[in-house]
């Protein structure tokens, strides 16, 4: 039997070797994806200055949804996060999806910002 314990140091080692290739620059920020159990959170981030960018999450005040564990909320965020991104500047971004499994609500929120204008 696989515990929370274990997958979690599983997905921690997928995201070592992933970060090993994936930089983000000044041309082309990060794009990276943390999710917990209730929320999502997206940041766009700069490895030569170690500078946030833009970010959004479920976390936020104003975020408007009750539920914000699920795809909507997700979907939500990958919107807020691209506008953000498009407000400073930012069209073309690596994706770095923190070695979570492309489903569920990181697709969600990858697909949410492709739609809204981010290149990656």
């Amino acid at each position: 039997m696989i515990t929370k314990a274990d997958k979690n140091a599983v997905r921690k080692k997928r995201h070592a070797r992933v970060r090993s290739s994936v930089v983000g620059t000044a041309e082309r920020p990060r794009l990276n994806v943390y999710r917990s159990n209730k929320h999502i959170y997206a940041q766009l981030i700069n490895d030569e200055t170690q500078n946030t960018v833009a970010s959004a999450s479920t976390a936020e005040k104003d975020f408007g949804l009750e539920n914000t564990g699920n795809a909507e909320a997700a979907k939500k965020v990958g919107e807020l996060v691209a506008k953000r991104a498009k407000d400073n500047g930012y069209e073309v971004v690596v994706f770095d999806r923190g070695g979570y499994l492309y489903h569920g609500r990181v697709k969600a929120l990858a697909d949410a910002a492709r739609e809204a204008g981010l290149v990656f």
